[in-house]
């Protein structure tokens, strides 16, 4: 590869392509722990040493968070399965078909039990989803009135991370009892409410929201899942808006996350709904086919006027909630919530007759206990000693939520710390018939996942197989390299992985008490260490579970920052046109007005211009966005100086770290001037994709923003700033990925991967350059990890878009690079260190090939309509069909590359019409003759 570029050495190659004034001139220093890279297997050990300093009891404590029993089959066939982890988000949705299929199944479950006719494909937790809400109040109502509402009774962290939203947007909100709050005295834009509330209180809710909606607001409830199998829907009572956490279908704890949210919405939201919705269409040849709709609103596209910031989400989570729906069945799901509730009443009835107290009215799984004889901490302490733990609400309330692992034997050890001696044959006897329902107007009356595909799977076998025919339609990284630009889709090792399922990591519940999780703070304290070092900075929040909530959290703590100083009135931020889509949809969402900033005919930061914005806003300017190296694909030689600019007037600078991968051992953000940097833990630090999520996005600041990093209500970590998630280590559950990657790698491992990465981008477009024009490279010819090639001129001389040239790429199976961005008419390419270079020579034949494809409909021995590349993708159905009609022979269009024939990737459908599915949106599972 080297020899390709006519150089000797990576030392060399780097010399051409990272500017000297930046580059680190020591090895990383990650402790003595970390001075050599460890092996596979004594790395597992000693992390199996640590996760044992976990203590891992049963959590009664709620909060949203409970313990459920994944599916074995749904465990080690989706959770522990490449097949599924390693995809990515479904763009290109010929061959995204089978988690396509699973996330329209997840909305389906949630449009059902909160029946709500339109649901997103998730969102990153109960918390923000229930902020995303409040911005979509305040969006409907066009910011008048610019006020919220939120219950006193809702999860303590839920209100914590709506409260940093609403003080970013400027909202005014109001917290309180919503049965006597004067929604006429006090006008606002929507009203968020808990059902069941925190305590375990089931409110009829439907007065409230006539109420609202006569002064104009709209109701947003926050519920279960499980609970509305047998609770009124919010759709049926008068909610606009539902969000909750999908956790307890088939999710571990996993001291926090990565799980999913939902929200599902009336019709006239629909616009304004923050991620993404798997909608119905139909391929080429008329074929039902799914796909992501409404994609104009993509940040990259909307950038500033984005709905949100929301990117990646938790794709992953929902797919395995959804196939838990799958597998049980609305009848399992009922019978799983009728045990639970039963066994919550005989708990109710139990504590009564010993003279406790309890909230009155129905419950579902959740009752907050009134102590007599006893305090909270006496009945915590000795619940701990008999192996639970308990929410403490006060001197002399603790709260029990149950969960579907409960049984009776445990119920009666539990209830010994409360003073009472009882057997499971007690706890059974007290039970009410499991069958028994909630009385009037509470219980449900309706139907829910009554579509075939919840009625079909119930056997292991069954189940087995369809997820099995689902991930049959998916490429992913077990396929082939997916060579996405800015996307960073490498090797996720499975040594890296194992540990993500270990019950220690996996059975938390976020907010048990810190000397039971000893392990995870040992953890996150080497972690935060290690990319401490690597980034040049001072301290780390682990908290943002996305890189777009570390945007939105980075931005946070620079404008806490200047409050801090009095210089509050600073909410200008610089950002260039090359930058990511979310930044600035997260610079509005902090609260910031955006200023573009233009680049020069290289791709690089004009820094003239910048100079004259920074001067301009002087007195205002909060913060630069930058990405580096850029996303144009180059190292900028001016960097420094663009941040001595920034610095000059008053502003601080944000790094976006999305391609931190080209950057560790060889340089750090901390060193040439940055403030702040979130990393994409997804991305550098191995975190696999999950087809769209998990993501983790954690802050890493320099020292005079340390006080200012988020913090928790429940948990003493952090800063003075509120939360941006709902636990306190975001998804905490995948943090082991990353740690035992820079473990494994070692500071000059980690090092080499870089130098690797950049040299296959080199490498690539040396191979490229003969048949395609690269867009930017440095001024010595050299590119980052990353690279852009220019196919507009095609469109002219064969009518051939950068489109074709994606879904093309499927007949030879592969993924297409990123498509017309950040320059019109582009391919973004970025190869990662983790493939060979036999991987790369395939990409850049198959890309060779085409061209050749091309080249014949100019020279006209391929016809300018009827080519492989304006019908591609090639299905299966349609090359063995007896009605072949195209002027070019079956073998070129399924058979075009010699490592076809030797293992075929099928397309699932034809081209998308992506305009007939906005126009027709159908977003829950269709009749099934849809599918014939």
């Amino acid at each position: 590869m080297l020899g390709t570029l006519g150089l000797e050495s990576l030392d060399q190659l780097i010399d051409q392509a990272v500017p000297a004034a930046i580059r680190m001139r020591r090895d990383l220093d990650l402790g003595a722990d970390l001075a050599r890279p460890w092996g596979e297997h004594e790395l597992i050990a000693d992390l199996a040493r640590t996760a044992a300093k976990n203590h891992v009891l049963r959590s009664f404590i709620g909060l949203g968070y409970h313990d459920c029993i994944v599916p074995p089959v749904v465990q080690r066939n989706v959770l522990e399965n490449p097949g599924w982890y390693t995809q990515y988000t479904p763009y290109q949705a010929e061959i995204s078909q089978g988690r396509l299929e699973a996330l329209l199944n997840y909305q389906t479950v949630v449009t059902d039990l909160c029946a709500l006719p339109i649901s997103n494909a998730s969102l990153l937790d109960e918390g923000t989803a229930a902020a995303e809400a409040l911005s979509m109040c305040l969006a409907l109502a066009k910011g008048k009135p610019n006020a919220f509402f939120a219950s006193e009774r809702c999860h303590p962290q839920t209100l914590a991370v709506v409260r940093t939203r609403a003080e970013a947007a400027g909202v005014v909100l109001h917290v309180g009892d919503a049965g006597s709050f004067d929604f006429d005295a006090t006008p606002v834009c929507g009203a968020l409410v808990q059902y069941p509330d925190t305590y375990g209180r089931i409110d009829d809710l439907s007065g409230l929201a006539a109420r609202l909606r006569a002064a104009g607001g709209r109701m947003v409830v926050a519920t279960d899942l499980l609970a509305l199998t047998v609770l009124r829907a919010p759709g049926e009572f008068g909610a606009d808006i539902a969000v909750g956490s999908a956790q307890r279908l088939g999710v571990p704890m996993g001291y926090g996350g990565p799980h999913a949210a939902f929200l599902a919405c009336a019709e006239d939201f629909k616009r304004l709904m923050p991620g993404r919705i798997i909608g119905m269409s139909k391929d080429r040849r008329g074929k039902a086919a799914l796909r992501m709709a409404m994609q104009t609103r993509e940040q990259h596209i909307r950038r500033d006027k984005a709905t949100s910031n929301i990117c990646t989400a938790q794709v992953l989570l929902s797919i395995m909630a959804s196939f838990y729906a799958v597998y049980h069945g609305s009848d399992g799901l009922v019978r799983i919530a009728r045990r639970v509730r039963a066994l919550t009443a005989a708990l109710a009835k139990l504590l009564t007759e010993a003279g406790h107290g309890v909230d009155g009215g129905p419950h579902f799984d959740t009752l907050r206990v009134q102590l007599v004889g006893r305090s909270a901490a006496e009945v915590h302490a000795a619940a701990v000693a008999a192996g639970f733990n308990l929410r403490t609400i006060d001197a002399i309330h603790v709260g029990v939520a149950l969960d579907e692992r409960t049984t009776p034997a445990e119920l009666a050890t539990l209830l010994g710390a409360f003073g009472l001696a009882v057997n499971a044959e007690d706890v059974e006897r007290s039970a009410p018939p499991s069958d028994a329902k909630l009385p009037a107007p509470h219980g449900r009356t309706s139907e829910f996942l009554t579509h075939p595909v919840f009625q079909r799977y119930h056997a292991e076998h069954e189940m087995l197989r369809y997820i099995k025919k689902l991930e049959s339609r998916d490429l992913s990284l077990c396929h082939s390299m997916i060579p996405l630009g800015s996307c960073t889709m490498k090797l996720n090792a499975t040594s890296q992985m194992l540990p993500v399922t270990w019950p220690e990591f996996g059975a938390l519940h976020p907010f048990c008490p810190l000397d039971q999780a000893k392990g995870y703070q040992e953890l996150f304290s080497k972690l935060e260490s290690a990319l401490a070092e690597i980034t040049g900075f001072a301290a780390v929040s682990l908290q943002p579970n996305a890189g777009s909530q570390g945007e939105y959290a980075g931005l946070l703590t620079i404008r806490a920052f200047h409050q801090a100083r009095g210089q509050g009135q600073r909410d200008v931020c610089l950002i260039p046109t090359s930058a990511h889509g979310t930044n600035p949809a997260s610079a509005v969402m902090a609260g910031m007005r955006v200023v573009g900033v233009r680049c020069d005919e290289r791709g690089n930061v004009d820094v003239a211009d910048l100079a004259a914005k920074a001067a301009q806003h002087a007195d205002k300017l909060a913060a630069l966005m930058v990405t580096y190296p850029s996303t144009h694909g180059v190292f900028e030689e001016s960097i420094a100086r663009i941040c001595a600019i920034v610095h000059e007037h008053g502003g601080q600078v944000y790094m976006d770290g999305a391609n931190m991968n080209a950057q560790v051992g060889l340089c750090r953000p901390g060193d040439f001037g940055t403030d702040v940097c979130h990393l994409n833990l997804h991305k550098t630090f191995c975190i696999p994709h999950g087809g769209g999520g998990p993501g983790m996005g954690p802050i890493c600041v320099a020292a005079h923003l340390a006080p200012h990093l988020p913090g928790h209500p429940l948990v003493a970590n952090g800063g003075s700033m509120g939360p941006v998630s709902a636990a306190p280590w975001g998804s905490a559950s995948i943090l082991p990925i990353s740690w035992v990657y820079i473990a494994l790698m070692g500071p000059l491992g980690l090092k080499r991967a870089s130098q690797i990465a950049i040299l296959s981008a080199n490498y690539m477009a040396k191979r490229l350059e003969p048949h395609f024009g690269i867009v930017y490279a440095n001024g010595k010819g050299r590119v980052a990890h990353e690279f852009i090639l220019d196919v507009s001129p095609f469109e002219k001389s064969a009518g051939v878009s950068a489109e074709d040239i994606a879904k093309r790429l499927m007949d030879y199976g592969y993924h297409a690079p990123t498509m017309s961005w950040p320059v019109p008419g582009t391919l973004m390419i970025e190869p990662t260190e983790s493939e060979s270079k036999g991987e790369l020579d395939r990409f850049c034949d198959a890309l060779i090939l085409i061209r050749e494809e091309i080249r014949a409909i100019e020279a006209g021995r391929l016809d300018r309509g009827d080519n492989p590349l304006a019908n591609a993708p090639h299905t299966a159905d349609e090359v063995v069909s007896d009605g072949w009609a195209h002027g070019y022979s079956r073998e070129l269009a399924a058979f075009p590359a010699p490592w076809t024939r030797d293992h075929k990737f099928w397309p699932h459908v034809s081209r998308v019409d992506n305009g007939f599915g906005d126009k027709h949106l159908v977003c829950t599972c269709p009749p099934v003759e849809a599918y014939a």
